[in-house]
């Protein structure tokens, strides 16, 4: 996947500063459209249609009033981190019928009721606790929801996902809960400015999905990587990636750096 990669020395994730913050729609637009030529350029060094690559715009810590601006500038499904900000959320935004919500980050299981209700895809499935639970909460509502199993590519104790080894096995539990419509997988990389590093977190989640691919059990579909966010998902798209998750370069550099929100497996609630 990466022989016509570029050879990015390192990611922009110590640029924390380096995106303005949108305050108007024609912000929006221009950083969208920014972000899609960039997407554009990834793909075509390694001979990709950038149209098998969806942008995840990810609205964490973003407030009403500048999510409804990017709306205007073209939205309709959005990445937040915490089950119960993107609950408020979508609460506040019900008026926009065709606002859809990605919850990306850990659930617990006191939290499944929530995402039952709202969220359009979850993106961090990586316990049968968390399966059981959604599966029990989806089968009152009556609907499906599509999933991505969240696989620990880093090695990092402090980050949540399944080790890659692990995995095979989490899929073939997975057709028990008919309820949940595996699409992929999800992986957060290193939080580096070395590319190198980072890129062998999205080529290991790649090699993972090329393998298991072969083997996976009907009804488990892992067509989908979602890999990458605003410092490096050009390198994530060189190597795979269906999905990258968006939020600064689009919505501008949160008030705190990307480590804060880093989610870290000894927390209760993670940061976002």
């Amino acid at each position: 996947m990466n022989a016509g990669h570029t050879d990015f020395s390192s990611t922009l994730h110590d640029q924390h500063g380096r995106w303005p913050r949108a305050e108007s729609v024609e912000d929006f637009r221009r950083n969208l459209a920014s972000v899609h030529a960039r997407i554009a350029a990834a793909c075509q060094r390694v001979g990709r249609d950038p149209a098998g690559v969806r942008l995840l715009p990810v609205s964490k810590t973003v407030d009403e009033g500048r999510i409804r601006l990017s709306y205007s500038a073209g939205c309709r499904l959005l990445g937040e981190n915490k089950v119960q900000e993107a609950y408020r959320k979508w609460s506040a935004m019900a008026d926009l019928a065709d606002l859809r919500w990605s919850v990306i980050g850990h659930l617990q299981t006191n939290k499944a009721k929530l995402v039952a209700q709202f969220a359009a895809e979850f993106q961090a499935l990586d316990s049968l606790r968390v399966a059981e639970a959604l599966e029990r909460r989806l089968q009152t509502e009556g609907r499906a929801l599509d999933v991505f199993v969240q696989v620990n590519t880093s090695g990092e104790t402090s980050k949540y996902g399944l080790p890659p080894d692990d995995v095979a096995a989490f899929l073939r539990a997975l057709p028990t809960f008919s309820a949940l419509r595996v699409r992929g997988f999800m992986t957060l990389a290193l939080l580096s400015t070395d590319a190198v590093r980072v890129r062998q977190c999205f080529v290991r989640l790649r090699e993972l999905r090329d393998r298991l691919r072969q083997e996976a059990p009907d009804g488990v579909g892992l067509d989908e990587l979602s890999m990458g966010m605003s410092g490096d998902y050009e390198i994530a798209i060189e190597e795979g990636a269906t999905i990258v998750r968006v939020g600064q370069a689009i919505y501008g550099a949160r008030s705190t750096p990307d480590a804060y929100y880093w989610p870290s497996a000894g927390d209760e609630e993670p940061r976002s």
